[in-house]
């Protein structure tokens, strides 16, 4: 849980320097398999959009960055400039999560202490939830793998099924009977 609720904070600063600084979280869910996080944008996200933020969560996973936690006045919190969820309710001493220089959020939940304890950082998929909404479901460490172990299964089957080896015959296979 700690992995992934850290990757959501790693995910939101990556959103807002590859889409802009409009992008807003509109909400989220972490669980010890997977991270929800939605947030406020105007179209979906192109391929390459994706690659980049999840290269970007990445590379600061590797960096090893220390996450340090600090109890400060709300107004000293802010001016700091540490992100605050619009709308919600915070009292005068609040708690900041900060990962490196990259990501300054509000936040009272649970923390990995070092980036690289989140091992790897994988999106699942992108999509639309509400007009101006997107939702991006990812995962970190071990759960990485599933998805791999998930991925690879389909090919295998996919290449079972086309009588082909699989890799790039599978990809000649699909090509020819699209022909």
């Amino acid at each position: 849980i700690k992995r992934n609720h850290s990757a959501c904070h790693l995910l939101q600063a990556a959103l807002r320097e590859v889409l802009g600084s409009h992008v807003e979280q509109a909400g989220s869910y972490v669980d010890e398999e997977r991270l929800r996080f939605d947030f406020k944008h105007y179209a979906a996200m192109t391929d390459e959009q994706i690659m980049s933020v999840e290269s970007l969560v990445n590379a600061h996973i590797s960096l090893g960055e220390n996450v340090c936690t600090d109890e400060m006045p709300i107004e000293e919190a802010l001016k700091s400039g540490a992100m605050a969820l619009f709308g919600e309710k915070y009292g005068s001493t609040v708690r900041v999560v900060k990962m490196g220089n990259f990501s300054t959020e509000l936040c009272g939940g649970t923390h990995i202490d070092n980036t690289a304890k989140a091992g790897v950082f994988k999106i699942i998929s992108e999509t639309s939830v509400a007009a101006g909404v997107r939702r991006i479901e990812a995962t970190t460490a071990l759960g990485v793998l599933g998805v791999l172990e998930d991925k690879e299964r389909i090919i295998r089957e996919t290449a079972k099924e086309l009588k082909v080896a699989g890799g790039a015959d599978l990809v000649k296979k699909a090509a020819g009977l699209m022909n």
